[in-house]
C-alpha cells in the first residue's frame, strides 16, 4: 500500500504540536543510537536543532565518541519519547556532516559561553579534575578577548538522512497502541509499509 503522506510532514504535525500543548516532554530532545567503535550500541540524549525534508540536525564536537562512531558507521537511529502526549517516534537512517558554512552559520548564533565551551571541552575524554576545564576555558576567554569566536574544526552539524519512521501513539484508556511504519522505497517515494493496532501488554 504506498501513500502520497510524507513521514516529515507526520513527524512535524506531531512535534509542534508536541511543544505547544506539552513542554515538559521537550519536543527537541532525541535518543541518538550509533555503533561505536567498539561493535557495542550506544545511546544518548542530544538536542534536534533542526529538521528538513531532507532529514534531522544535531551538533556535536566530531572527536567525541558519537562522532568517532558515526565516522566508521554512519548507521544510526534516533528516538523521541513524548511521555505526556503519549507518543514516540522512532528513526533510522544515515547520518552525514553538513556543510562547513551551514555549521558555521549556526555557530556564529550560540551565545559566547557556549562557543567558548566548544574550544575548551574535550568531549568523550577524562580530565585528571574540573580546574583542567576551567584553566582551558579561561585559556580561551583570553585568546579570543574583543574578537570574534570562530568555529573549532572539531565542531559542527550532521545531518541524520531517515529511511525507515515508526510512529507510535499509545491510547492507554482504550488500551492500545497505534503504530504507523514508512519505509524510503528506491525511487524516494515513501511506502506505508505497516499500519496496525496493538494491544497493550
Amino acid at each position: 500500500m504506498t501513500t502520497n503522506h510524507n513521514p516529515i510532514q507526520h513527524f512535524q504535525q506531531w512535534f509542534y504540536e508536541v511543544d505547544k500543548t506539552h513542554p515538559q516532554d521537550e519536543a527537541n530532545a532525541m535518543l541518538l543510537s550509533t555503533i561505536g567503535v567498539d561493535g557495542f550500541p550506544k545511546s544518548r540524549i542530544v538536542l534536534l536543532k533542526r529538521f528538513t525534508w531532507e532529514g534531522f540536525i544535531f551538533f556535536t564536537n566530531y572527536n567525541s565518541e558519537k562522532g568517532k562512531a558515526i565516522a566508521q558507521n554512519n548507521k544510526v537511529a534516533i528516538a523521541f519519547n513524548w511521555a505526556a502526549a503519549k507518543k514516540n517516534v522512532l528513526i533510522e537512517g544515515e547520518a552525514e556532516k553538513i556543510a562547513k558554512n551551514l555549521s558555521e552559520g549556526y555557530f556564529e548564533s550560540r551565545p559566547e559561553g557556549s562557543k567558548l565551551s566548544a574550544w575548551a571541552s574535550d568531549q568523550s575524554k577524562v580530565v585528571s579534575s574540573r580546574k583542567v576545564l576551567e584553566n582551558q576555558l579561561k585559556h580561551y576567554e583570553t585568546k579570543f578577548k574583543n574578537q570574534m569566536i570562530p568555529k573549532p574544526e572539531h565542531w559542527g552539524g550532521y545531518i541524520i538522512r531517515p529511511n525507515k519512521f515508526e510512529f507510535i501513539e499509545h491510547h492507554v484508556k482504550e488500551g492500545f497502541s497505534h503504530n504507523t511504519k514508512y519505509k524510503l522505497q528506491p525511487d524516494y517515494n515513501w511506502f506505508l509499509s505497516a499500519k496496525i493496532t496493538l494491544a497493550q501488554l
